[in-house]
């Protein structure tokens, strides 16, 4: 079987591909290399079985040839980060939703026989129940998550209008390496590691009690072969790790110095999956436990010594759009 990854030189997308040449598949990526990294796939460019082409899905003829005899197509390109998204809404529609309708084209057009797609656990903005399930209220708080989520109603649209089997899997916060190490102020581990680096203390938002769902990338690469292999079809899953981890402890397995900056608003105070109906539809449970994945983390620091380093003044800086638009709400 041949499958197409978009964004597969990214963060996961190469655990992806990676994973699929070790299980036999042909791998076609498409990428842009904004935010991915050809380094991420430096080891499949001569293999046989994979083949990569720098192209963006925001032009649809551009990728359309690309298409042709793919058997499943895994979604993963897109935009993250909240500040940016606030900043610059369009270019997030463009990529988000615009590039996600064009991937859905040209995969109808090519007859594809499965789509996967990677959504975000944005999308629930701040829950009222923990563990959060698939039938939670979607509230996105800002631009980002809104556009994910309307890729995936693109996704469950053409899944049901065209008949194309399709899984949106909807990501809990995704750590492991390959992570990105550049751009916007964002998720806390590249931010903590980076830190770690430069001997700077941990710039801990609020009190770090807040407790998110740390899920290893390589136990999410495996959720999407699981879901591209499965008869399943037109329905959402999380994505999570089965628990939930407070700031304060990552902070105790890096070690070192911490520094307490203003709690952001429009973030939840937990983010915790529900993983019931994947382990019913797919048989997926992550396995990685949290100890280890922050000890691979951890071996892997060198790749974060040329990564911003953030500290409390520009990080106030980098974040005053999102106290603008987000707070007093």
């Amino acid at each position: 079987m041949k499958m197409l990854i978009t964004g597969g030189a990214g963060f996961i997308g190469s655990h992806l591909a990676d994973l699929l040449i070790d299980s036999g598949y042909k791998v076609v990526v498409i990428d842009n290399l904004l935010n991915g990294r050809i380094n991420n796939i430096s080891h499949l460019l001569d293999n046989k079985n994979f083949n990569f082409y720098e192209l963006d899905i925001i032009n649809l003829e551009d990728i359309k040839p690309i298409f042709k005899d793919i058997d499943c197509v895994f979604h993963l390109a897109g935009m993250a980060d909240i500040v940016p998204s606030i900043e610059n809404p369009k270019e997030y529609y463009d990529c988000n939703v615009t590039g996600t309708f064009n991937v859905l084209e040209a995969s109808r057009l090519a007859q594809v026989k499965k789509i996967v797609y990677a959504a975000s656990s944005s999308s629930y903005g701040i829950p009222d129940n923990y563990p959060t399930k698939e039938t939670s209220e979607i509230r996105p708080q800002y631009p980002y998550a809104l556009t994910k989520y309307m890729g995936e109603e693109l996704v469950m649209h053409w899944s049901k209008t065209y008949n194309i089997p399709a899984i949106s899997l909807r990501l809990f916060n995704v750590y492991g390496p390959r992570s990105r190490t550049s751009g916007a102020y964002g998720a806390v581990f590249g931010v903590f590691l980076s830190q770690k680096i430069h001997n700077k203390p941990y710039t801990v938002v609020g009190d770090g009690t807040q407790t998110r769902d740390f899920t290893y990338v390589t136990d999410v690469a495996i959720a999407f072969l699981k879901a591209a292999e499965s008869s399943a079809t037109c329905i959402a899953l999380n994505i999570g790790s089965g628990n939930h981890y407070s700031v304060n402890q990552l902070v105790g397995l890096l070690g070192g110095d911490v520094v307490y900056i203003p709690k952001r608003p429009g973030e939840p105070d937990c983010t915790f999956a529900d993983t019931t109906r994947i382990h019913k539809v797919l048989n997926w449970k992550a396995k990685v436990s949290f100890v280890d994945g922050v000890g691979n983390m951890l071996r892997c620091l060198d790749d974060w010594k040329d990564a911003p380093v953030w500290e409390p003044d520009t990080i106030k800086n980098a974040t005053a759009v999102w106290f603008k638009y987000l707070g007093d709400k």
